[in-house]
């Protein structure tokens, strides 16, 4: 959903700029198309979702230009800790057809196009706010996960220009957005693993908001528009299968192994490891909720299972102190049935599940190891 300006990006958003500056106020010919484009998923991190961007393309104006509202640069001072924060901004760049095209060949993914079925008038007036806001501040918008991407901002721009919320979201209402998440991440299964275990309250909401490509593409497909279709039938540009990727070890047997490992083997010191390590990444979750401006890393409730407090735990172990670890052990247990119960009905449950059951197994042998041993009188 994201695309990383390159220098051949710039001279393109250099050159179309200075051409759009001249021609502004261009009038479309009556030959003139705007269509959406969908581009395929991919492999990489930030292709996992898809893209989706505009196309207008005048042959009466020899124009044939995409616009990407997907873009970010990073050159971007403090680029890591804006993108974490959520003040990173994103902007709206346009390449030609063929240069965009071309770069989705090479990366072997599928791209679709389906025409808009819109008056003259409103062609023209969808054109003129793409370049308004191309040569504007508003071509920067801070980017979200959910609520403001490259899909969003596609919505956003063409309802604008139609004056009416014509693009709603059609299908799948019924599901979370952690449902509907979930099938993207085949073939990766630890990224699925993380962002089930980041991702707070906000992504169990029902998924009403188009917010990734192949749902405002098949939303398109049912759309009507003045008593019309609003789009074209799709039509496929480019048609790659996504290759699966098999990994030795980003997969569910490694993950599996390594809590087997954790669980079975009945060593304080490999016992007080996994708990840090929970206890570390809680204490992250934490951190990253109040610090982030990332709605979807709000209120995470996955804490309750990597608590900050298994760190206490740890130290009063260390120091030998029976009675507290003991207190400490039970507690967590308590935290750990209650969270079970919670996520039960979640699109996560599965893929934790393993690392509750671990969790219990750990901090009842915790428990049996520290509990006060009542004397036997005979």
């Amino acid at each position: 959903m994201k695309n990383v300006i390159s220098k051949k990006t710039l001279f393109s958003l250099l050159f179309l700029i200075s051409f759009i500056g001249f021609s502004q106020n261009l009038p479309l010919s009556k030959d003139a198309k705007i269509s959406v484009i969908t581009c395929g998923l991919g492999n990489e991190t930030y292709s996992y979702f898809g893209h989706t961007a505009i196309r207008v393309a005048d042959p009466g104006n020899n124009i044939d230009i995409v616009y990407n509202y997907g873009a970010f640069d990073f050159r971007t001072p403090n680029f890591v800790a804006k993108f974490a924060k959520g003040d990173l901004q994103y902007f709206v760049i346009t390449h030609s057809f063929s240069d965009f095209l071309n770069e989705y060949n090479d990366e072997k993914r599928s791209v679709y196009e389906q025409e808009l079925l819109i008056s003259q008038d409103q062609k023209q007036k969808l054109f003129d706010n793409l370049n308004t806001t191309l040569l504007s501040e508003d071509r920067y918008y801070t980017y979200k996960f959910i609520d403001k991407n490259c899909t969003s901002m596609v919505v956003a721009i063409i309802n604008k220009s139609l004056n009416g919320n014509v693009i709603k979201k059609i299908g799948d209402t019924d599901k979370t957005y952690r449902e509907i998440l979930f099938p993207y991440f085949e073939g990766h299964f630890y990224e699925s693993l993380g962002t089930s275990i980041i991702f707070g309250t906000k992504v169990d909401q029902l998924g009403t908001k188009i917010f990734l490509p192949f749902e405002l593409k098949n939303s398109l497909e049912k759309t009507s528009f003045e008593n019309h279709q609003f789009v074209n039938s799709s039509k496929t540009l480019l048609d790659f299968k996504k290759p699966i990727i098999l990994s030795w070890w980003n997969n569910m047997i490694t993950y599996i192994i390594i809590l087997l490992l954790f669980g079975l083997s009945n060593n304080k010191f490999l016992d007080k490891i996994y708990l840090l390590i929970l206890s570390l990444m809680g204490i992250f979750f934490v951190s990253v909720g109040f610090y982030s401006l990332h709605h979807e890393l709000a209120m995470n409730y996955n804490i309750l299972l990597f608590s900050p407090f298994l760190l206490l735990l740890i130290i009063f172990s260390i120091l030998k102190n029976k009675k507290a670890t003991y207190r400490l052990a039970v507690l967590h247990l308590i935290f750990l049935a209650a969270y079970s119960l919670f996520i039960i009905n979640k699109a996560h449950f599965f893929i934790v599940l393993p690392m509750i059951i671990t969790s219990g197994v750990i901090l009842v042998r915790v428990a049996i190891q520290n509990k006060k041993r009542i004397p036997i009188i005979i």
